[in-house]
């Protein structure tokens, strides 16, 4: 019998480079699972959580304030990213805001007044203090946001 070459892939070589390409992507997902993993513990900022972080977060997420912030990049885009609010502004200016809440201004979305205690303020200062200070490889790009 004369066998006929023909110019595309056989269903077999088909199969085998899927197969292959399928086990080689694996393989690169895993390589950097791993590697995600592996970086993790040095960049968490995890042995900085304290009881003060723990109460804070818990009231950024009670008090929903992802739905109008963002916080390294993730939630909404409402209001200004908290990521690094600590630095730009310092814990005095951040509980003066919340406290002066809503401002009335014309023309822009109110936040509303959580009616915070000072014990509560401290906590979510001590969770954004704690925010700031993860290892984000410099995001947001900027200082402001």
């Amino acid at each position: 019998m004369n066998q006929v070459k023909t110019n595309g892939f056989t269903k077999q070589v088909a199969r085998n480079i899927f197969y292959g390409g399928t086990v080689f992507f694996i393989f690169v997902f895993a390589a950097l699972i791993f590697d995600s993993e592996r970086k993790i513990p040095f960049r968490s900022n995890a042995e900085a959580i304290t009881p003060a972080v723990v109460r804070g977060k818990l009231l950024w997420e009670t008090r929903n304030c992802i739905g109008c912030h963002t916080l390294l990049g993730e939630g909404a885009y409402f209001a200004p990213e908290l990521g690094n609010v600590y630095k730009r502004r310092g814990g005095e200016f951040i509980k003066a805001w919340i406290k002066g809440q809503p401002t009335q201004a014309p023309g822009r979305r109110q936040m509303p007044q959580f009616n915070f205690t000072d014990a509560q303020l401290d906590d979510l200062v001590e969770f954004l203090r704690w925010t700031g200070n993860i290892n984000t490889e410099k995001w947001p790009p900027n200082i402001e946001g």
